[in-house]
């Protein structure tokens, strides 16, 4: 979903490194065969992998190597250095490999092997059968998983809004107009189909856990062996008049943000209601099409809930810098040319995005009798309590931290991440999930990097915002979370 560099750097390893060059654990960019090359030496062995992420195109020789994966420093993608394949996503396509041999003292590239993702024999366990509700990133993960593992039955994805997409660029690149549409796509019905994953276009009306059976709307009654709760969530509309009118958009799918981009065409004032990552990124886009923004939210400052008071300042002062005007209000109606706020005022505006915040969509899972609280409860192995019945991505509340408390956290590539281990949990592999939340978020030229999750009392910030170089670290209690 990027550009690689045509121009090659550093050593070429086709003619051979010295041992005594490489560092351990330390990736070294170089070039063997016309292509930029990463190579990693890790004891007495060594691995050498394309020096692309298949993500975003960011520079592995920049990432880190943490046992025998390699990370990418943009998005966190893993790869394996021994097979290329990607481990829980944000990656899904294996990186290349070569062949490594050693020369004495001398260490030199050979042959590009096929980058393929690993597929693994067939495994001793798992269900005849997996039917997942949803086609986000949680699910696609989780069936891509079962494939590479060497899973051979039936895989079954029933989403009714159509292929999986890459849900972030809809609120960063994409609809700024810096994205080609052609990007979007995760993975299109072709390549769903090379790996038997049948995609089902429709609507589940009912889960009979007892029948084990899907009431979906153009089949009828549908009989699932294991099943995967994915269903994500859904955003919130305000329930103040002229909410609901043609102008009047929220920000989740694609559709959304093909609605927004056509609206924006003709748009020249704009009012985004919400101070969260979303309705922000979304200002950002807006202001790259020229459109006028002003941000209304009932916070004080943007963000501090989640980043605290000195970050949230310094992303408002960003915005306010590209000519973003924020108002201290709540809103309560939206004609045609405005929007009325709590105080009386009112903001011209021919376009409204709606960005405050999302709802999980656990309808389903509640009307079959599941455990619900601000999600579907599961344990570290994303386990329902019922027997076969798994929930990942943004509808899970699933245990985390040393105490186990439950959180349910909305992020693109966590919910990929639980996809993977479901995935492997579903053939037996019993593994807690214990991946650290991860997400990004993009403010004109400024990215933002978050790990973890939870409650925090301090935070501490090294550096300065205003140079774009900073880290904050969050506390609870002393512990860093």
């Amino acid at each position: 979903m990027g550009q690689q560099s045509s121009e090659l750097s550093g050593p070429d390893f086709a003619s051979g490194i010295g041992i005594a060059d490489l560092k351990e654990d330390q990736p070294l960019l170089g070039h063997a065969h016309g292509e930029a090359v990463v190579l990693v030496k890790r004891g007495d062995a060594c691995f050498a992998v394309s020096a692309t992420c298949t993500h975003y195109s960011g520079p592995l020789a920049e990432g880190i190597v943490v046992g025998n994966t390699i990370r990418c420093p943009w998005h966190h993608a893993r790869f394996d250095l021994a097979t290329g394949a990607p481990v829980g996503g944000p990656g899904l396509n294996p990186l290349g490999c070569f062949e490594v041999r050693r020369e004495g003292a001398l260490v030199r590239i050979g042959e590009k092997r096929t980058a393929t993702a690993e597929v693994k024999s067939a495994p001793a366990a798992g269900p005849k059968s997996v039917t997942i509700l949803g086609g986000g990133p949680a699910g696609t993960m989780l069936a891509e998983t079962l494939r590479n593992e060497g899973y051979a039955g039936r895989i079954v994805m029933i989403a009714k809004e159509g292929i999986p997409v890459d849900r972030p660029n809809l609120s960063k690149d994409y609809l700024a107009g810096t994205a080609p549409e052609e990007w979007l796509p995760l993975r299109d019905e072709a390549a769903l189909q090379s790996k038997r994953i049948e995609l089902v276009k429709a609507r589940v009306d009912r889960i009979d856990l007892g029948k084990r059976t899907l009431i979906v709307d153009t089949q009828g009654e549908v009989p699932f062996d294991a099943l995967v709760i994915a269903t994500g969530a859904t955003p919130i509309r305000l329930p103040i008049p002229g909410a609901d009118q043609p102008h009047v958009h929220v920000l989740r799918t694609l559709a959304d943000s093909r609605a927004i981009i056509a609206t924006a065409a003709k748009a020249k004032r704009a009012v985004v209601v919400g101070g969260g990552f979303i309705g922000l990124e979304a200002a950002a886009a807006l202001r790259a099409r020229n459109v006028e923004v002003t941000v209304v939210m009932r916070e004080a400052v943007p963000l501090a809930k989640v980043m605290g008071d000195t970050l949230g300042k310094f992303i408002e002062a960003l915005h306010v810098e590209h000519g973003v005007r924020f108002v201290r209000d709540s809103p309560a109606a939206i004609g045609g040319g405005g929007i009325t706020l709590a105080s009386g005022s009112t903001i011209e505006a021919d376009l409204v995005v709606l960005g405050v915040g999302v709802r999980p969509r656990v309808d389903l899972a509640e009307a079959a009798g599941l455990a619900i609280d601000n999600g579907i409860v599961v344990d570290d192995r994303l386990r329902t309590r019922a027997p076969e019945v798994y929930a990942v991505g943004d509808v899970a509340r699933f245990p985390w931290g040393p105490d186990g408390t439950r959180v349910r956290v909305e992020h693109f590539v966590h919910a990929e991440r639980m996809g993977y281990i479901a995935a492997r949990n579903l053939l037996g592999h019993d593994e807690p999930f214990r991946f650290a939340p991860f997400f990004w978020s993009q403010h004109y030229d400024v990215p933002l990097a978050y790990v973890g999750t939870g409650p925090w009392d301090e935070v501490e910030v090294v550096g300065d915002p205003a140079k774009r170089d900073v880290l904050a670290l969050f506390r609870s209690r002393g512990r860093a979370v």
